[in-house]
């Protein structure tokens, strides 16, 4: 199972109602790529896949396809501020090792 915590929620939903037209929901999925192997995707939605597992956060749909729930299941999502940027933070205890930069990592 994927988390999202209350301000990842509030985030996504806040940028999910200035869409036109608005989607169903999120889907959050682990892409090839990246100088470790793998990163992450967030993107909007409109009709989840047929074998797409779904969860709900206050209203809020998440999509996740049963290849990247093998490498989010336990991961947490959180939406950070800080002086040096703000954007959603992966949690991940299925990663062996990220990269310098940090937006791609190894399972």
């Amino acid at each position: 199972m994927i988390s999202l915590t209350e301000n990842a929620v509030s985030k996504v939903k806040e940028i999910l109602t200035s869409q036109d037209p608005q989607p169903a929901g999120l889907r959050i999925s682990v892409v090839g790529g990246g100088c470790s192997g793998f990163s992450y995707s967030m993107a909007f939605e409109n009709t989840p896949n047929m074998l797409d597992k779904t969860y709900s956060y206050d209203g809020l749909k998440v999509f996740v396809d049963q290849a990247s729930l093998l490498y989010l299941d336990g991961a947490e999502v959180d939406y950070v501020e800080t002086l040096e940027g703000s954007g959603f933070k992966f949690s991940n205890p299925n990663v062996k090792s990220t990269c310098g930069c940090g937006s791609s990592f190894s399972a």
